[in-house]
């Protein structure tokens, strides 16, 4: 059956409509739409819906590799159900994440590594960590007929990346839309984005979709660096930077508390007495 969002709402959270907090969503969307112009202009890299892989050669072995990083992916898909949704991690995302449609498994994010859960995936943290300013990176797992509503992101000064990793089948049946341009997933691919441009998701398959997903600094002049620069710098005192970063250290937990049940209970079966 096709999970849609009116089928299952998530609610906004009390705490999301507290005066001052909408107040200083407001100022920085403004801030952000005007930044956004800016570094349009500055940009180093085509200011498209869409960008070519090989402008960033460092990505090349991201595909070379792919089938160990799916083979990784797999391993932390056994505990499935301790990944957290989206909306839990970041509750601002309660509009476009609904149930447990849509999970994340966060390897670095919001300033910071999640120990844990990078040694669950060494050759990914290994590959990411050669990537110039990554600022964050997860597994994005799309649940069997869900779709994601139209929204945009937050800022262009980054530059989102996906890896096609476990794509079903009807692979048509699975895309994104942004701006005006819809593309399906490729195993072994990346499709690079700018998530500034209006985007939606479509999975109308019976099998869940899985991405590497990750953002690093876009190309641009000095202004735009530095307006970028200071733009992650303010957001790491507001709610939107700290919430998740304590909703996604909590979930390593119980990720880790998960594998530790795990092991016992193998050891438990494998011990002869």
């Amino acid at each position: 059956m096709t999970v849609t969002p009116d089928q299952s709402k998530s609610t906004r959270p009390d705490r999301l409509k507290h005066p001052i907090r909408k107040r200083i969503k407001k100022l920085g969307k403004r801030f952000t739409r005007w930044s956004a112009r800016h570094q349009a202009r500055v940009s180093l890299v085509p200011d498209t819906p869409f960008l070519d892989p090989g402008l960033f050669p460092y990505l090349k072995e991201f595909e070379d590799r792919w089938e160990e990083i799916a083979a990784e992916t797999r391993e932390v898909l056994k505990f499935r159900e301790t990944i957290p949704a989206f909306q839990e991690i970041s509750p601002d995302q309660y509009r476009i994440a609904t149930a447990k449609n849509w999970r994340t498994f966060i390897l670095f994010g919001f300033g910071q590594r999640l120990e844990t859960n990078c040694a669950q995936m060494p050759v990914t943290t290994e590959l990411l960590e050669r990537v110039p300013n990554l600022r964050i990176a997860w597994l994005s797992i799309l649940a069997p007929g869900y779709h994601i509503p139209a929204h945009t992101g937050v800022t262009k000064g980054l530059i989102r990346n996906h890896l096609g990793l476990i794509i079903p089948k009807e692979r048509e049946k699975c895309r994104i839309r942004v701006g005006d341009q819809i593309r399906p997933w490729t195993e072994g691919k990346f499709l690079i984005l700018d998530d500034t441009y209006e985007h939606e998701v479509w999975n109308e398959t019976d099998e869940e979709r899985v991405i590497l997903l990750f953002d690093f600094d876009r190309p641009m002049k000095l202004s735009g660096r530095l307006l970028n620069k200071f733009f992650l710098w303010a957001i790491k005192f507001s709610a939107f930077y700290r919430d998740p970063l304590r909703n996604s250290r909590d979930a390593e937990k119980r990720f880790e508390t998960a594998i530790r049940q795990a092991d016992a209970t193998l050891e438990d079966m494998s011990d002869p007495s």
